[in-house]
């Protein structure tokens, strides 16, 4: 095509090429997922990363105060009059000695990139950000996503910044209260489907087709343009040095996915000398990559991978009535929309995947609350791996890691209080030790008593 940014097919056998305004969640000619694609040739890109810093002198500036648009000829698909913003990406990536010696890390080795101080919470204001940039550009009114609840609460909120309508599609008693109360306050129109994550998705994307509805899920293609924004920040705050590895969640594998792309994007265009290893973690509940990864040794194949080893996979779910099962909610996802992209994001970064039980996600949260900073359970997935690929040597203890935490503690506190009490939630997996609850202790109504509880505390941690 002629244009300078524009969509395209990633399966290498098709290649088919689409105009940026058309709002396609698939590739009309194959099915298969789009890539936002740029001819940098034609677009103006910085010579160095250093270039961003000068805008934190303008952060009066909505746009140089994003902490995505701040990148914004990275990812640089719409006009600035289009683009919103809520001051999203604001985050901290730090080093934490505690976590890290947890972990079997140098002390000073692992850093963890925190996304809960995003304004909804969790990380997927990077991409909905955006998402709905691109929506605005193409006039959409009304925008709907499938959610097990963090993509739901950050649509619902740049919804109503926007002026749109918001439809959410969430499993009936499958989602957080803490999510679940987002996108409730922030006015959109739940609807509870009775089934899993994988079947709203099924249905939210009829019902975008049927009801005219611009679909904010991770198939969007300018959603994942949005997350790469998380890599570019690490890079930042570590100086623009690129570390050894890169440790993040899995679930619908729209991060790990984003990052890939970035970090091709960055290599491509000099900016960077290297790319980082990438390790996605799952759930033992929620395993399907592993299995594909692991078991099957499917691979993205330069852009000609096996989608039919996929399609039997999906097929095979169903016959065995097959689940996803986790109490790391954000992650209970069976079938995986980013799929493909994540095993191009594996190519890429010579990547691993691992699946870690619930019980080593939830000690590994428990540890990064006490050491200062706190997490969902899902984000906890990544220092659980880190943990587990040190245990096994493929990652180094002295190399340098980054741990993304996806979501703030408050959007899931049934599970980290039914870690600390031994009261989980039904039906989720209530296994393991609970190496590291901090459990209430109850005291009579009685001064000298309570005194007594007090001494028996100890001097501290």
């Amino acid at each position: 095509m002629a244009e300078a940014v524009y969509q395209q097919c990633i399966d290498a056998r098709c290649g088919a090429t689409y105009g940026i305004e058309q709002v396609l969640a698939a590739c009309p000619a194959c099915g298969d997922l789009l890539d936002v694609r740029y001819d940098w040739d034609r677009l103006p890109v910085p010579d160095s990363l250093r270039a961003f810093e000068s805008r934190w002198a303008s952060r009066d500036r909505p746009l140089d105060f994003s902490g995505v648009w701040r990148f914004r000829e990275l990812l640089n698909f719409c006009d600035d009059r289009h683009k919103v913003t809520l001051g999203e990406g604001q985050t901290i990536c730090q080093p934490n000695p505690a976590v890290a010696e947890y972990a079997g890390a140098a002390r000073d080795g692992l850093f963890l990139q925190y996304e809960g101080l995003n304004p909804s919470g969790s990380f997927k204001d990077n991409g909905m950000v955006a998402a709905f940039s691109h929506a605005r550009m193409v006039g959409a009114r009304r925008v709907a996503c499938a959610s097990t609840g963090n993509t739901s609460a950050s649509m619902a909120l740049y919804a109503a910044h926007t002026g749109m309508q918001a439809i959410v599609f969430v499993g009936a008693g499958r989602i957080a209260f803490g999510k679940m109360a987002q996108a409730l306050d922030y006015g959109a129109h739940t609807l509870e489907i009775e089934g899993d994550f994988d079947a709203c998705m099924r249905q939210v994307k009829l019902a975008a087709e049927r009801c005219g509805l611009y679909l904010m899920n991770s198939v969007n293609p300018f959603r994942l343009e949005g997350q790469k924004a998380i890599m570019y920040r690490v890079l930042e705050a570590l100086h623009w040095e690129v570390p050894d590895w890169i440790i993040v969640p899995g679930g619908n594998l729209g991060n790990s996915s984003a990052f890939g792309k970035a970090f091709a994007e960055l290599k491509e265009l000099g900016l960077i000398d290297r790319i980082p290893r990438l390790a996605v973690i799952n759930s033992t509940g929620a395993d399907t990559l592993d299995r594909l990864v692991n078991q099957k040794h499917l691979t993205f194949n330069a852009g000609s991978y096996d989608r039919q080893a996929i399609a039997e996979d999906w097929q095979w779910q169903d016959q065995t009535e097959r689940r996803a099962s986790t109490i790391a909610s954000a992650i209970e996802i069976a079938r995986p929309v980013n799929a493909a992209k994540c095993l191009r994001a594996l190519e890429v970064c010579n990547g691993v995947v691992r699946a870690v039980p619930d019980s080593e996600i939830m000690d590994a949260k428990a540890q990064v609350g006490r050491c200062g900073l706190g997490c969902e359970p899902a984000s906890a997935a990544s220092v659980a791996g880190l943990r587990r690929l040190i245990a096994e040597g493929v990652v180094g203890r002295n190399q340098r890691v980054v741990c993304v935490l996806t979501g703030h503690p408050l959007k899931d506190p049934d599970a980290t209080v039914g870690y600390h009490t031994g009261r989980y939630k039904p039906g989720k997996d209530a296994r393991g030790p609970r190496t590291f609850a901090n459990r209430p202790v109850r005291v009579v109504d009685d001064i000298e008593q309570i005194c007594q509880a007090i001494e028996g505390l100890g001097a501290g941690q």
